[in-house]
């Protein structure tokens, strides 16, 4: 009986992860297609790498994936900066009026749909253009802006399930040392919550890199993101060298991915082991 439930369950995770990738991986192996229509494989001249060069000479291309690269990290930063602090205040101070307001309209963002979440970014910025004026039109600014307010909300949640694993007695102890809050903070509290920051920002980096709904509300005509560029692109007919594009992306992804997994286990194992040590020490 578990033989076959096993193998129910180890049928139903291989077919469930080539359902995901297999597709991927199919359009990965295109992108060295030496033909121009992606669905047919060229037997001759395949494989070729003509389209990573055709790919690396598209100028608009360029200057659309340097512009999400750019507003990505920015918000990313921004992200962690601001849902860790948010995150804090909502674990550690717990009696402050307005908590349970303050809670629900962290997450909001997290489960309004996107086009709701764009048309009101719109409109504020226009609100705010038009009385105060700044932001002077939509472009890499107003997009910074809007997707801080949408990534932050997965931040929060992140850093709050890991603020809430945290040993306190190790806060109060450093306190009754007479610590300030600020240091104890950054000496102690920080560190321990590192790995929830680093994936909170790759998470957010991802979130920033691949919007396509809300930047299309706030962004202008001189900032076109890379998500911008490419839907027009696959509008007017899928070109190879998309699938180039593509093939790009998911090896970066896969990379910062494995990157966050690598360091969240290294720095769980060097808590555990420094817990160990502690407990040792205190026997």
């Amino acid at each position: 009986m578990n033989e076959r439930r096993s193998l129910v369950v180890l049928s139903a995770m291989v077919f469930g992860f080539a359902f995901l990738y297999l597709p991927i991986l199919a359009m990965m192996v295109y992108s060295f297609n030496a033909s121009r229509l992606v669905t047919v494989w060229d037997s001759v001249n395949s494989p070729t790498i003509a389209w990573y060069r055709e790919l690396f000479d598209n100028t608009a291309l360029l200057d659309a994936a340097r512009l999400s690269f750019q507003i990505a990290t920015t918000n990313a930063t921004g992200a962690v900066i601001l849902g860790t602090l948010a995150a804090y205040a909502l674990d550690r101070y717990r009696l402050f009026k307005g908590r349970g307001a303050f809670n629900v309209l962290t997450t909001a963002p997290m489960v309004l749909p996107e086009v709701i979440t764009g048309l009101s970014l719109l409109l504020l910025f226009v609100a705010l253009e038009q009385t105060v004026g700044w932001p002077r039109g939509r472009g890499a600014v107003t997009i910074t802006i809007a997707h801080i307010t949408f990534s932050m909300a997965y931040v929060i949640v992140i850093v709050k399930a890991r603020l809430a694993t945290v040993d306190r007695s190790i806060e109060e102890a450093a306190l009754d040392l007479g610590a300030r809050p600020w240091k104890v903070f950054a000496v102690i509290t920080l560190p321990l919550i590192a790995s929830a920051i680093a994936s909170g920002w790759v998470l957010a980096f991802i979130l920033s890199w691949d919007d396509l709904v809300i930047t299309s509300f706030v962004s202008g005509p001189s900032s076109t993101t890379l998500p911008q560029l490419v839907f027009s692109k696959v509008r007017l007919g899928i070109s190879p060298d998309i699938n180039a594009l593509a093939t790009i992306l998911v090896l970066l992804v896969t990379t910062c991915v494995a990157s966050a997994g690598i360091y969240m286990v290294r720095a769980e194992r060097r808590r555990l082991r420094d817990a160990q040590m502690a407990f040792e020490d205190g026997v």
